[in-house]
């Protein structure tokens, strides 16, 4: 696709071939960089509403009002899930955000983080630095490059895998394949949890039965969760789940009061009640 930061009339306007006939478009007030790295076309914007906004190849990767819905659920509901997660690997998730949330737990000691596009994390830590704090972790040990041959170099490693991925077009196809799912399970250690970016049940019906499919294949618990967010296309983003043990559907460890007044979005019946589905949605899933 072309024209990736094309605004027309002061608007930008989300158009993607994984989403046909359908545009997700928002005011824009000031671009504040545009440039294409060795990947993709990164784009940060200055929103007439949304605050910051942070576009690559022309899809929505976050904006400043409601990206804590994502980076919360994202992080918290596999890292609750699981009794005590010290090692954690985030693959994507370039904004820092995912990092930000799993600095949160005392519990962790150690987090390896994996990005393709150096580039991303540079324009994070500028221009969006209340998200991208999370890189200012001292327990975080980044590395630049493929997360599937990254992931696919660990063994037995890790309490928690969290993917976050962008759209299966582009750097982040390979992500969306058995053979990466068959690494990530590889690389954890005992009652290990994997959680990734699971599309939307409503706008990517197929990609989101296969990630079901093939967790379901390589995990003996398996669940998929959903999380509101206004400015993704549909108005939520599903996460999809794989367990070597522990239950997903609830925390496993209690929340202390000061972790929870510093959220806005997850929370213990948040993270159970993001596990109800639509019956379309279990329709789809059932016989699989």
């Amino acid at each position: 696709m072309e024209n990736y930061n094309k605004i027309v009339d002061g608007w930008f306007s989300e158009i993607c071939p994984m989403w046909p006939g359908v545009a997700l478009s928002i005011k824009i007030k000031e671009v504040l960089y545009s440039k294409r790295s060795k990947f993709q076309q990164i784009d940060l914007y200055q929103t007439s509403n949304f605050g910051k906004m942070l576009v690559l190849d022309g899809i929505i990767q976050l904006t400043e009002p409601d990206e804590f819905a994502y980076h919360e659920m994202l992080a918290h509901v596999p890292m609750f899930a699981h009794p005590n997660p010290e090692n954690i690997l985030v693959v994507g998730g370039g904004d820092g955000g995912v990092l930000r949330e799993v600095g949160r737990h005392e519990c962790v000691k150690h987090i390896d983080f994996c990005e393709i596009d150096e580039e991303v994390i540079k324009v994070a830590k500028e221009f969006l630095p209340d998200i991208a704090c999370g890189f200012d972790d001292p327990r975080v040990d980044i590395h630049i490059g493929d997360g599937n041959s990254f992931v696919h170099a660990q063994k037995n490693k890790y309490d928690v895998v969290i993917v976050d991925s962008s759209d299966p077009i582009g750097p982040g196809e390979n992500l969306f394949e058995r053979p990466f799912y068959e690494g990530l399970k590889a690389a954890l250690r005992p009652n290990g949890i994997i959680a990734t970016q699971g599309e939307s049940f409503f706008l990517h019906k197929d990609c989101v039965i296969n990630l079901v499919k093939i967790t379901r294949e390589l995990f003996p618990v398996q669940a998929y969760s959903y999380i509101l967010v206004p400015t993704y296309p549909g108005g939520h983003i599903g996460v999809c789940l794989g367990s070597l043990g522990p239950e997903l559907k609830k925390p496993n460890r209690t929340i202390p009061d000061d972790f929870q007044n510093q959220l806005k979005y997850y929370n213990s019946d948040m993270h159970k009640s993001s596990f109800v589905l639509p019956q379309f949605t279990k329709k789809m899933f059932k016989g699989i």
